[in-house]
């Protein structure tokens, strides 16, 4: 969109909005956890441009802000003119040092960025985000069985690490070592509960490695899911897939598998449902309803 000027709209003349409310935006984006990177960089460079001074102390965590979305969006020439803000703001911060490192890491320089987490590590050998640092880029090196061992070691300093069981569970499922990676799962089910995401996850691995009981326990947390979150729609056709695979065994007994019947029948109701609602007003989500609804059909399971 262009402006009177014929130059390209700024955010603020786009959407009518002082700096202010940009400053708010990026601070509600910040307490949220928000990866909208390209946002934060269209928002984020005007504020920092044209309004940098009137930002107070917020400016710091602002260029920290719009310096990790912007490697996210390949934004070279604003990551380093953040970072360079910041080097002369803290020359001695480590958290200055770990985006040296992160940008190193977006051009993948792996052995420099490496170098800046070593030092931090040896100047405070309990700096945890430059040890995770390290084993990211194992990660991006495609160096699978170092990071997991990397990541065990860290565990085992850090057992409270909820995002490292994650990651550790997701390197798991990749090299589809699908008992370890339950075992991951289970640990922050113990500790979130009422995590829909952590329960949805672990039903999706236990379906992964099939059989009866994992297909049971499948079923069960599908169920969970949708209990804590009944708009799961993941979790909605979990339910629907390990039910049906469940009735159609012939392991079952004929009350266990009219069971998963009713189940298989009711998570399909629900999906087609959802997809109906969805789908009001549209013509290409009819087509996906009518496309739900003959998948659905041809997985039917009968009594006989």
């Amino acid at each position: 969109m262009l402006s009177k000027r014929g130059k390209m709209a700024s955010v603020s003349e786009m959407y009518d909005v002082g700096w202010e409310e940009m400053r708010d935006k990026l601070r509600k984006w910040r307490e949220d956890n928000s990866r909208n990177s390209e946002q934060i960089v269209d928002v984020g460079e005007e504020l920092i441009s044209d309004h940098a001074s009137k930002l107070g102390d917020d400016i710091w965590i602002i260029y920290e802000q719009v310096m990790i979305a912007a490697l996210d969006c390949s934004r070279d020439d604003l990551a380093l003119t953040c970072l360079q803000e910041l080097r002369k703001q803290f020359p001695d911060s480590h958290r200055v040092k770990r985006l040296t490192g992160m940008r190193l890491e977006a051009l993948e320089r792996y052995d420099d960025a490496n170098k800046h987490y070593d030092a931090i590590l040896q100047d405070d050998p309990t700096n945890t985000a430059a040890r995770k640092r390290k084993i990211s880029i194992l990660k991006a090196q495609g160096k699978s069985v170092e990071a997991i061992r990397e990541l065990n070691e860290y565990l085992e300093q850090f057992v409270g690490d909820q995002e490292a069981w994650h990651e550790l569970s997701e390197l798991y499922i990749n090299e589809h070592d699908y008992g370890k990676a339950a075992f991951c799962l289970e640990e922050l089910m113990m500790t979130n509960p009422h995590n829909h995401l952590y329960c949805e996850q672990y039903a999706e691995v236990k379906y992964t490695q099939g059989g009866l009981e994992n297909l049971e326990l499948s079923r069960k947390y599908f169920a969970q899911a949708l209990r804590l979150n009944n708009r799961n729609m993941r979790a909605l056709f979990g339910l629907y897939m390990s039910a049906s695979h469940i009735a159609a065994s012939p392991k079952v007994s004929a009350k266990v598998k009219k069971d998963n019947i009713k189940y298989a029948a009711w998570a399909a109701n629900q999906i087609n449902r959802a997809y109906k609602l969805a789908g009001r007003g549209s013509k290409e989500n009819k087509c996906s309803v009518k496309a739900v609804e003959e998948m659905l059909e041809s997985m039917q399971i009968t009594m006989s």
